[in-house]
């Protein structure tokens, strides 16, 4: 859960897309439906649905510090049992003060 979670909500390059902005695109879109042909519309179409699907997401609110703190509880543990290294987990994207905090060292 805790690894999902971080992926799903990693910094994207550029600039961060507001809720206004995407509705903007859609309104845009909205306009550029009626006169677009069917190729053109067929792109617009599916820029609708995956700023929708966008701004659902946005409205998912995760909770990373509870899904951090059972990460942290069980870390130490499975890396031992599973022979997971700390530069595993660092390659997945699990911050080095996480690591600390469960207890997961470089030295293994």
């Amino acid at each position: 859960m805790y690894l999902e979670a971080l992926e799903a909500h990693k910094p994207k390059r550029g600039r961060r897309r507001t809720a206004e902005s995407v509705k903007k695109r859609l309104d845009k879109i909205a306009d550029e439906l009626t006169t677009a042909d069917r190729l053109k519309q067929l792109q617009l179409v599916q820029e609708r649905l995956d700023l929708e699907a966008e701004l659902a997401a946005g409205n998912d609110a995760v909770d990373l510090s509870a899904l951090e703190s059972d990460f942290v509880a069980a870390a130490k543990g499975y890396s031992q049992r599973k022979g997971i290294s700390y530069g595993a987990w660092r390659e997945l994207g699990v911050a080095a003060s996480t690591l600390k905090a469960a207890g997961v060292s470089r030295a293994g």
